[in-house]
C-alpha cells in the first residue's frame, strides 16, 4: 500500500504550486486505480491547515473548497484512512526514541509510526525529513528520478 504525505496532497490540490500538474497526477492514478492507497488522518488535518492559511498562500482555498478536495479524495473506493490503533503508542515510541525525535519532528514520527502500524510499503512525500525513519521506504513521485 501507497500512503501520501500532506505536502503531495497540497501541490495536487493548489493549481499555483510549482508541482501541481506531476502531484495531481499521481494522487490522480492512486484514487482512481484498483490498489488501496492511504492517507493518514495527520495529514487531511495538517492539508486543510495549510491551504486555508492566508500566511501561507494569497489567496488561500476557501474552507469549503478544502473540505470538498478532502471529500473528493475520501470518495476513492480503494482508500484507507490511516489512524491510532491499539499498538500505535508502541510503534511511535519506538520511532521516536530511534530515530531521537524531538520538537516538530515528532508530527513526521505520527506518520512513520501510522505508516508502520498498518503495513504501508511505501510513503510519497517530498519531504526529506521522513529518512530519519530508515524502516520506511520513501519516494518523492516529484523528482523525475529518485536517488
Amino acid at each position: 500500500m501507497i500512503a501520501v504525505d500532506t505536502n503531495i496532497l497540497v501541490y495536487a490540490h493548489r493549481r499555483d504550486a510549482e508541482f501541481h500538474e506531476v502531484a495531481e497526477s499521481a494522487v490522480r492514478r492512486l484514487a482512481e486505480g484498483s490498489g488501496t492507497w492511504a492517507i493518514p488522518w495527520p495529514c487531511l488535518h495538517e492539508f486543510h491547515a495549510i491551504v486555508t492559511h492566508p500566511r501561507v498562500y494569497d489567496p488561500p482555498t476557501k474552507p469549503e473548497r478544502a473540505i470538498a478536495q478532502i471529500d473528493a479524495w475520501l470518495g476513492s473506493p480503494s482508500l484507507a484512512l490511516l489512524s491510532e490503533t491499539a499498538g500505535y503508542w508502541e510503534a511511535l515510541r519506538r520511532l521516536a526514541l530511534s530515530a531521537r525525535v524531538i520538537g516538530p519532528r515528532v508530527h513526521d514520527a505520527r506518520i512513520a509510526a501510522l505508516c508502520a502500524l498498518h503495513g504501508v510499503r511505501e510513503l510519497w512525500t517530498a519531504d526529506r525529513d521522513f529518512s530519519r525513519f530508515p524502516s520506511l521506504d520513501v519516494r518523492n513521485p516529484l523528482a523525475a528520478t529518485d536517488g
